[in-house]
């Protein structure tokens, strides 16, 4: 049996992509007993240089001579606006589709999946999330009889990087970001990375999957890492805590959370292990207990390595005659809500004077909001700033037992008004592996 394969779109994973069809079309023709053949591959532009010459007779500028010759067609341009038009497109000929677009689907692949259902037709979309990590996989099939209760993790190898060169080389937020952007880990605008976006769009694909419900992405909780200062990375590693950029999913019966934000976690932790541009994301399910899955999280390679199992996965299921498949399209029959006012530790730093009663004033505070102190933490060096009487400043570090976020945040608001406090705290949230 041969399946044609087309691709739209020859950036990076388009690049790679294209390379492995061709290179290993034997050994993938041999293994599943299929012949992949790639047929077309659509781009702009075939003068820019790629590590890869995608031979010229597969060459086309026209999207629609892949929707014309292929019998998979593997969107890769990105965005939102024609990659969402391409694949409608797609399924509507009767062509399965195989995606990375996370942030097409994670903005509106309720709409696609459930259109790809109608049709009887599959979409890929394991290079998603996690680059070469089969995680997507998992999910669906090597987990499909768990009820998942927490997916968590490190989904952006951009973030990891900068948090892991702030630990280890000591460097500032921004040096560490002009490193990366130096080593090619970083695009020239990072926002979508530093911000917290990417990380957000995974997770939201992952939580969807694994509870069985479609969320909708605004009700996803994003802070990125633009704010971290070096002194919190510094005196977390004292308490025994490293600083990642953690996209969390939780099941709590009918209601989940779904959050992204830099998080303490115990340094003796497999995730805090994780460094450089790596990706790891932890499932714990209620028969496999804990599983972890880690590597390359981006890249050409990687990245094409996800595309074409999903391409071998759908070209199986044509043979087989295409069938029902896990995807995050509402197997839930009960309602699903995201909570919002999430429960989880704290670590809280205010800058203050070095003198009695400052941190009994900061702790009644708490008190009256059912906050109990864990852990407090105030070391002899001078800050920055100067108080208000030109005194100067001292971190205290408090690390709170677990409360709800709207607690905190109350907590806070008046934390900031009192006298002995100067500037704005500094709330980073811990997550432990007990939790």
């Amino acid at each position: 049996m041969k399946v044609r394969v087309g691709i739209v779109g020859c950036g990076v994973v388009g690049t790679g992509t294209a390379k492995l069809l061709i290179e290993n079309r034997e050994l993938l023709r041999k293994r599943t007993g299929i012949d992949f053949s790639l047929v077309k591959v659509a781009d702009l532009n075939w003068d820019k240089e790629r590590e890869f010459h995608v031979p010229k007779d597969m060459r086309t500028e026209d999207y629609r001579e892949v929707l014309e010759e292929s019998d998979v067609v593997v969107e890769l341009v990105g965005g939102r606006g024609f990659a969402k038009e391409l694949i409608l497109t797609a399924l509507e000929r009767g062509k399965n589709v195989v995606t990375a677009n996370k942030h097409l689907l994670a903005l509106e692949g309720r709409e696609l999946f459930l259109r790809a259902r109608e049709k009887g037709l599959r979409i890929g979309f394991e290079a998603s999330v996690g680059g070469g990590i089969p995680v997507i996989r998992a999910l669906r099939e090597g987990l499909v009889g768990n009820r998942i209760s927490t997916v968590y993790g490190i989904l952006n190898g951009t973030t990891n990087y900068i948090l892991t060169r702030m630990l280890e080389g000591g460097l500032d937020f921004n040096s560490a970001l002009q490193e990366a952007k130096e080593k090619g880990y970083a695009e020239a605008d990072p926002s979508l990375d530093i911000d917290g976006w990417d990380a957000a769009h995974k997770i939201n694909i992952l939580a969807s999957l694994a509870f069985g419900s479609y969320f909708p992405f605004e009700k996803v909780y994003v802070e990125g890492i633009r704010n971290i200062d070096r002194l919190d990375v510094e005196l977390g590693r004292e308490l025994g805590y490293t600083i990642k950029l953690l996209a969390i999913a939780k099941r709590f019966d009918h209601e989940v959370e779904i959050r992204v934000h830099p998080t303490f976690i115990h340094s003796e932790e497999a995730l805090a292990k994780v460094s450089g541009v790596y990706n790891a994301v932890m499932i714990e399910g209620d028969f496999v207990g804990k599983t972890m899955f880690y590597g390359k999280g981006a890249g050409s390679l990687p990245t094409a390595s996800a595309v074409v199992s999903d391409v071998v996965d759908v070209g199986v299921s044509m043979l087989c005659g295409n069938g029902p498949e896990v995807t995050p399209v509402e197997w839930e029959t009960e309602e699903v809500r995201v909570r919002e006012n999430f429960f989880s530790r704290y670590y809280l730093r205010f800058d203050v004077p070095d003198r009695p009663g400052v941190l009994a004033s900061v702790a009644r505070v708490l008190a009256e909001f059912g906050i109990s102190i864990a852990a407090v933490l105030q070391k002899e060096m001078v800050c920055e700033l100067a108080g208000k009487k030109g005194e100067p400043l001292v971190p205290l570090v408090i690390l709170t037992h677990k409360a709800y976020e709207m607690d905190i945040r109350k907590a806070l608001e008046e934390i900031r008004n009192l006298p002995v406090v100067v500037g704005e705290p500094v709330l980073i949230r811990v997550e432990e592996e007990a939790d």
